[in-house]
Parts: structure tokens; sequence; C-alpha cells
């Protein structure tokens, strides 16, 4: 596994205050980063959405699942266990994977996740729609 994924990891593993230096050597000026919710193509606008972040949640912490690693590209699944303050003092799981390119640096950062687990299941009126219509599709 390249060197570079295990900062990429190490930089998301117990999400706090952003380390500026690991970010720029993970980080490309110009990634592009997407997710359910943002999308943002810069390292710097990444690093302001990443800082936000992390004044909001009261923990957030990933489990690194599995990871399958070409010589340009990662996959990663991970569980990202988190707190949020607005959600009451019980630690959320949701399963995600990130897909990363790269050269000597990461230039594409694509997170995915259910935006549903992560905030709608725990609004509620909506969460218990939301689980309601899960249920039905499931049957």
């Amino acid at each position: 596994m390249p060197p570079l994924l295990d900062e990429f990891k190490a930089l998301y593993r117990e999400l706090g205050p952003v380390n500026t230096r690991s970010f720029n050597r993970v980080y490309h000026d110009n990634v592009k980063f997407k997710d359910p919710v943002h999308e943002v193509h810069s390292a710097a606008s990444l690093l302001t959405y990443m800082e936000d972040m992390c004044q909001t949640l009261d923990f957030c912490k990933f489990e690194y699942l599995d990871e399958l690693v070409a010589a340009d590209a990662a996959y990663i699944k991970w569980n990202m266990n988190f707190r949020h303050p607005r959600l009451g003092d019980k630690t959320h799981t949701v399963r995600g994977m990130s897909h990363i390119q790269f050269d000597d640096r990461i230039y594409f950062h694509e997170d995915v996740y259910d935006l549903g687990q992560m905030v709608y299941e725990h609004v509620p009126v909506l969460g218990g729609m939301t689980r309601w219509v899960k249920a039905r599709l499931a049957s």
C-alpha cells in the first residue's frame, strides 16, 4: 500500500482539528472533492469544509474495513462513528466508501454514504417516515 494511503487514513482516523501539514502532503491544491452534501474544487475549500465539520461534531472517528488499491486509485470502505449535538448523546455509525485517485498526492476524492442514515433517520417525524419507506421498499 502506498504511504500516501496511510497518511490519508491517518488524517481521517480521528477527525479533529486538521493538521494542515499532513493535509497539504495528502491533497493536490486543485483537488476535486464530492460527497452527498458538498462538492469543492480546491484544497483550500476542502480544508475549510473539514474544519467547519470538525467544529460542529462532538466526536468523529473512522474505522477502516476494507480497501482495493490500484497504481493510481483506491476504494476504501469505512464506518464513520460520530456524535453531533443536535442528535443527542448517542454515537451514530454510518457505513461509507471513499474513492480516491492520486499520483504523488490525491487529486480526486469522493465519499459515498447514505445521507438518510446519517441525518434524516434521526429527525423525529422525518426519521419515522424514512424508516417506514425503507421498510416498505425492503418487503
